[in-house]
Order: C-alpha cells, then sequence, then structure tokens
C-alpha cells in the first residue's frame, strides 16, 4: 500500500492578492496550516488500522533444541521474505544472520556445522515468521548433506570451482599449504545473493578439482568477514605454529569494526580467531589485507586499500611486521579518484623475473577491476614505474588473487567470474575463474603482464580434434562443421592476410576478430588485440556459463560471462573479405571437473 500525502506550501502570494496586512496574513496562513494538518491527521487516524488490518500476523520464534548431529538444516526458498536468525550459544549469541527463510516447501537446505557444541542447549531465535508457520517445528538436524542433484544442475560452471549452495565472491586467502592448494571465498551459505559475509573454504591437490569444506570463517564482533589474504608462517614469526608445524595465517576486513582481523590454523581444518584486530581502522573506508613476506627486508608486508581524505582518493597502504600481530606503517602509493577505480580495492602484490631478461624482476601492484602497475620495491615504498595498464578486457571479471607459498614458484591468479546463475531453482550464484599462471614479458611497448591457464587443465581432455593447417575462403567449407562439442577448448593462429572479419562461432557464441581495427568482439564487447608479426593466436575455453579467451598467448585476456545454449553444440569458423590462413587448429573435448 501506497500512502501519498500533500505538502503545505507557504509561498502562497496571499499579500499581492488581498492587500491584507503582513500579521493578518501570518495569521492566515498559520490557520490554513494547522487546518491542513488536521486534516492529514484525521486521515492517517482512518486509514493506519486499514493498513495494519492488511498486514498478516506475525510471531518471532524462541526455541532450544539440543546439538546432537554435525548440521543444523536451515530451509531456504528463492525470492522468500529474508528473516533474521540468531543461534545463541551459552548465553553468547555465537552465528547471526538473515536468509529467504522456507516455510513451506524448501527449494534447498543449508547447512549449518553445530558439532562444537553437540550435546549442549541450543537457541534458534527468528523474527516475524507467519502466525501459522510450522518452521523449526522440528528443528532438524542431520550428520549428512542430503541435497540433491549437486553439481549437475543446468546452469553449474562444468570446470570452473563454484559452491555447491549460496553466493560466492571475491576469492581470498589462496595459499598452498600441507600439500594442498587452499581456497577460501567470499560466501553466503545461507542464500544465492550477496549477503552474510562468510569464509567458504575448498582445497585441491592439483588447482583443478576442487573439495568443499565447511566454512571457515564467520562473522563475529569484528563484522561480517570480508576479503583478505594468507600465508604460511614457515619460520613461525608469530608463535603461532603447534608442535613444529607452521601456521597458515589468514588476514580480512571485519565489516563493522573495519579493522584487520588475523586466524590462523596449523591443520588446514580447524582455524582460530587472535582476540583482537591486528591493524585498527585507519579511515572510513578501508579493506582488503594482501599479506606476503618480504625476504631482503626479512619482514612481513601488508598492501590495505584505504581511501584518502573526502575526494574518495584511492590509495594501497603499506604497513610492515616482524611477526604478523605488531604493524607499522610504511609507503602509500596512490592511485585514481572516484569512478576512476586504478589501484581500488582488493589488492595483489608480487614480484616476477621478466622473461628473456636474464636477472631482471619486477614488482606487480594491481587493484580489483585488474589495473596494474610494475615498479621497484624496497620492503616499505613502492616505486610506479609504469601505472594504469591493463590487458584484462573481458566483461565481470574481478578482484583477483594469487597463491602465496605456490610450490613450484608459478605465480597463479583465480578471480571472481560474475556468471548470471540466479535463476530458476538454482541453489548457487557466481563462479569463480580457470586458474591462470602470471608472468612479464618485454614487448615494444615496455614490460608486461601475460597470464595463460595452467598446464594442470590438459587432464580434462576428453577427445581431440586435430584439423592441422587451412586456408579459410568466403565460400570455404566450414572446417568445423563435423564437431559437436559441450565443454571445449579451442586454439588456432590466424593469419588475416586480406581477410577483413574472422569469425569463431562457439556454440552460438560470435567471436569476431575485426582485422581493420585489429579488435576481438565477443557479445557487445570489444578487446584491442593488435596483431604481432600479421598474426593472432587464440586459445577459447567454453563452458556452460561463458567463454574465456586468451589472445596473443596471454597479452589479453577477455572472459565473457554469457549461458550458453544448452541444445547448441556447433562450432564454425569462416572469414570474409579475403582468405585466412589458419595452423594449429584443434579442438579439444573437456571433462567436467564434477564427474
Amino acid at each position: 500500500m501506497i500512502i501519498v500525502l500533500d505538502c503545505v506550501s507557504f509561498e502562497d502570494p496571499v499579500e499581492a492578492q488581498t492587500g491584507l496586512s503582513k500579521k493578518k496574513i501570518r495569521k492566515f496562513k498559520t490557520h490554513n496550516a494547522m487546518n491542513r494538518l488536521l486534516q492529514t491527521c484525521i486521515f492517517l487516524f482512518l486509514l493506519l488500522p486499514v493498513y495494519a488490518q492488511e498486514q498478516p500476523p506475525t510471531k518471532n520464534i524462541s526455541t532450544y533444541f539440543t546439538a546432537d548431529k554435525k548440521y543444523l538444516m536451515l530451509p531456504v526458498k528463492n525470492g522468500a521474505p529474508k528473516r533474521n536468525l540468531e543461534l545463541w550459544v551459552d548465553g553468547i549469541n555465537t552465528r547471526f544472520w538473515d536468509m529467504e527463510l522456507a516455510e513451506g516447501q524448501p527449494d534447498w537446505y543449508a547447512y549449518m556445522r553445530i558439532d562444537a557444541w553437540k550435546g549442549k542447549a541450543i537457541e534458534l531465535r527468528v523474527d516475524k515468521v507467519g502466525a501459522s508457520s510450522k518452521v523449526f517445528e522440528p528443528v532438524l538436524q542431520s550428520d549428512k548433506d542430503t541435497n540433491v542433484n549437486e553439481y549437475q544442475e543446468a546452469l553449474r560452471p562444468q570446470f570452473h570451482f563454484s559452491p555447491k549452495r549460496g553466493w560466492t565472491n571475491d576469492p581470498n586467502g589462496m595459499v598452498y599449504y600441507n600439500g594442498e592448494y587452499h581456497l577460501f571465498f567470499q560466501h553466503n551459505p545461507y542464500g544465492r545473493n550477496w549477503g552474510n559475509m562468510t569464509w567458504g573454504h575448498a582445497v585441491s591437490k592439483d588447482l583443478i578439482h576442487w573439495t568443499e569444506l565447511d566454512d571457515a570463517l564467520h562473522p563475529d564482533q569484528g563484522g561480517p568477514v570480508f576479503s583478505g589474504g594468507a600465508v604460511v608462517d614457515m619460520e613461525n614469526t608469530s608463535g603461532l605454529g603447534d608442535n613444529g608445524r607452521p601456521p597458515m595465517v589468514l588476514f580480512h576486513t571485519g565489516a563493522r569494526g573495519w579493522g584487520q582481523y588475523m586466524s590462523w590454523s596449523t591443520d588446514g581444518r580447524t582455524f582460530h580467531n587472535y582476540d583482537k584486530a591486528v591493524v585498527p581502522r585507519i579511515n572510513k573506508d578501508n579493506r582488503d589485507p594482501k599479506v606476503i613476506w618480504h625476504a631482503p627486508t626479512k619482514k612481513w608486508v601488508m598492501v590495505l586499500w584505504v581511501e584518502r581524505g573526502n575526494n574518495k582518493q584511492h590509495s594501497m597502504q603499506f604497513l610492515t611486521s616482524p611477526d604478523l600481530k605488531h604493524w607499522t606503517p610504511a609507503g602509500i602509493t596512490y592511485g585514481g579518484i572516484g569512478n576512476d577505480r586504478y589501484l581500488f580495492e582488493c589488492p595483489e602484490f608480487y614480484e616476477l623475473p621478466v622473461q628473456d631478461m636474464n636477472g631482471v624482476k619486477k614488482w606487480v601492484l594491481t587493484g580489483a577491476n585488474t589495473q596494474y602497475a610494475i615498479g621497484s620495491f624496497d620492503g616499505t615504498h613502492f616505486t610506479e614505474e609504469e601505472g594504469k595498464l591493463q590487458n584484462q578486457y573481458g566483461r565481470d571479471f574481478y578482484a583477483p588473487q594469487t597463491f602465496s607459498d605456490e610450490p613450484t614458484g608459478r605465480r597463479i591468479e583465480i578471480g571472481w567470474w560474475r556468471t548470471n546463475t540466479a535463476k530458476g531453482d538454482m541453489p548457487f550464484n557466481q563462479s569463480m575463474s580457470l586458474p591462470m599462471e602470471h608472468k612479464l614479458v618485454r614487448t615494444s611497448d615496455g614490460i608486461r603482464l601475460m597470464r595463460m591457464p595452467v598446464k594442470e587443465l590438459e587432464q580434462l581432455r576428453a577427445k581431440t580434434y586435430s584439423l592441422g593447417n587451412k586456408t579459410i575462403k568466403e565460400n570455404s567449407i566450414n572446417p568445423l562443421k563435423d564437431i559437436r562439442v559441450e565443454l571445449a577448448e579451442i586454439r588456432m593462429e590466424l593469419t588475416p592476410g586480406k581477410a577483413k572479419e574472422i569469425r569463431l562461432d562457439v556454440r552460438g557464441v560470435p567471436v569476431t576478430y575485426q582485422v581493420n581495427s585489429q579488435q576481438l568482439v565477443v557479445d557487445g564487447v570489444t578487446a584491442p588485440v593488435p596483431l604481432q608479426n600479421g598474426r593472432l593466436s587464440l586459445l577459447i575455453y567454453a563452458d556452460r556459463t561463458g567463454l574465456e579467451i586468451f589472445a596473443n598467448n596471454g597479452l589479453v585476456f577477455m572472459p565473457i560471462n554469457i549461458n550458453i545454449d544448452s541444445s547448441n553444440r556447433l562450432l564454425s569458423l569462416s572469414a570474409k573479405g579475403g582468405p585466412v590462413n589458419v595452423s594449429g587448429l584443434k579442438v579439444y573435448e573437456l571433462r567436467s571437473i564434477w564427474k
């Protein structure tokens, strides 16, 4: 119901129209205003009881149960009104969240781990459910996850990580520890839209096949658990190690206190929280701590996004520490202002050798939108040599992070890929990108960053179509006409010659190279891709939820989120305006990582 109230205006030119004195006019206006106010009050007095009667009666729930199984089962109905819930243990508000609570048949169940309190009486509080609601009568518990169809849903990416249920965004705390790659991630365990920021947790032996574990970090007195990083404290400088086992140490922003908080684990499964912020709030907006070990100075370095002053000046604040607990402010690097998102949030910072430049190394500093700077670092100050560089021209790729302590010395990145998956009865939303290796290379424009998919992806190849070298003319037969594939890896090198346009159609999604402008165009997104010695290399991965395109050996990365027609398994390659020479044309049919 919408209530519209008439506003009272005191600008009526009564004096000019009537010739009355100002004193009489003020008396007249006051009387008029009082009448209007009285009319409004009578209107509200009569209307509000009617409005109240239209609202369905509600009740609050307070129910006790004894934790005797591993999980509390929470029924979710996509699109239902959100309710606030709390779990009280020993008189402490231990878990608090909101969710689209199913008061009837749920679309799916969220699972909250409660076995740490086994045998204890727990109070569950819920606000404003329907007066006749039977939700949590009884409270359901389970030792197993009883959801069905996991990872087989129609919009489930088949070789990109996504959580079993709920929303995900930024990758967090990416680190190699105890023989596993650990991927933490921003997670709403209780709904497929953003909220209740928690650190989800998955592990992998090969960067490709992931096992999702229980959530690692939950909202607490510091607030929802926003983004951050992780390191392995090999020398136990923090003193948090146990019986010779170095700790994995995690850092995040608490989105209530807005400080930087620390947690740790010595087994990669059980996590402990430090009792206070290790870096209290610096300014109104500051978040997303990235921590590295700087060997030359034998100190830890934290990089943190901080908004400066009132002009929305983006900056990266550097801090140093001997023990991960006590931090000293150091240098500041400034980025853009306001909507210029250069060096805005989610910093990443690392050093790499420059390929084919013996002994030359450079530092790379990036923000969430993947614009980056190249420069030097002395342990406290970053000196930018080239800035505002970019080689990612796709759609909805954001906040990437790289693995710390990677055992082969590679710099491997995973980013948040904003896929369009909150549809129908899907119990999950969003995914991660492919894992990609970063390298620095020397180009005619200077030192530049390149990224390519990790070699571990080759294990997903189930069938190979080798088509060799071809010359494609306007009237040529489609060389890919006999291939039917859902999940694909496609490789080729193109020499356009006099061709004006080259088009690769991937299951109904055109990937078009416009030769004259030297641009790649996909689903309305355009990327500058200049030919290199007259040639263009292309590598394309096709999943259910989009394409990831690598051009010129990774100097250009173009992720395109688009839900591909499940019935279309066709590929085609064509040219306009002249012939194009194609070499090394290969298509690989890929396996799902979930089977």
